[in-house]
């Protein structure tokens, strides 16, 4: 299947301009970054794409097996990487995807130059001498919930992740989202994202790093920014005055800045 298809891929910005690759989420797609583009679109090719299950991208390409590990979404954006002939991409990745970058990285040094990783988290379950957010129960609560009704669940949780009570508008975008995704597609995601454990993973980290975290996240609270920073060498920390888990929606201006100022320093 062509690749452009399958993931619906969108190039847009300077061309021949670096490469900025834009992945999205759990339960979002490409749109979630629309508010960040045109900043970043000035002096930067801007590649975006769904992974396969989401948005727009070819439902008939999904594969449970392979989406059940963070390695299947990494197989997405590197295989975008390849059909598109990207190398030295900056790879910006959202909660989940941020851990999909690292794992990028590792495997195509020569392609993934730059990581940016907003509101990352590497283990969403609490374990001794790490605060993850989650107990345990607190997690498998959150997967049957899911999986038993998940409309209800992402009319429910969409406007906790998103936060911004004052501007609920945010949190209805993300429940949109949510929904549009196919139920049994979003369950393997779910269980793929909430019950991973990237930890070892972050000291493969070879290449700039930038962690941006909000200064109030319930899904990636600050502990856990501050540990991702101390476990990748080098790396940057920026706290946005933001709140919520999707400061591409949130904070825009602010996360467009965030992230040129990163590229350009690094570059």
């Amino acid at each position: 299947m062509d690749i452009r298809r399958r993931n619906n891929v969108t190039v847009t910005g300077r061309p021949d301009g670096p490469v900025l690759l834009l992945a999205h989420g759990f339960g979002c797609d490409q749109n979630m970054w629309r508010l960040v583009v045109p900043a970043l679109a000035e002096n930067y090719r801007v590649v975006l794409f769904d992974y396969v299950g989401s948005g727009r991208s070819a439902l008939g390409a999904w594969d449970e097996e392979r989406y059940s590990s963070l390695a299947g979404y990494a197989a997405d954006a590197l295989e975008v990487c390849e059909e598109l002939d990207l190398r030295d991409v900056v790879f910006v990745g959202h909660s989940v995807s941020a851990m999909v970058g690292v794992l990028a990285a590792a495997q195509a040094p020569g392609r993934i130059s730059r990581l940016v990783m907003v509101a990352p988290s590497p283990r969403y379950i609490d374990d001794e001498g790490y605060r993850g957010g989650f107990s345990a129960d607190d997690i498998e609560e959150l997967l049957e919930a899911l999986e038993s009704n998940y409309l209800g669940w992402s009319a429910a949780m969409a406007p906790v992740i998103m936060g911004n009570d004052d501007r609920p508008e945010l949190g209805q975008e993300l429940t949109a989202s949510f929904c549009a995704t196919d139920p049994d597609m979003a369950r393997v995601f779910a269980r793929t994202t909430f019950l991973s454990d990237s930890r070892e993973d972050l000291r493969t980290v070879a290449v700039p790093t930038l962690v941006l975290e909000c200064r109030q996240d319930v899904i990636a609270p600050r502990e856990v920014g501050a540990y991702v920073h101390a476990m990748i060498p080098g790396s940057r920390l920026a706290t946005l005055e933001a709140t919520g888990h999707c400061p591409q929606l949130s904070a825009p201006e602010a996360t467009a800045e965030a992230i040129l100022s990163f590229v350009g320093a690094s570059r």
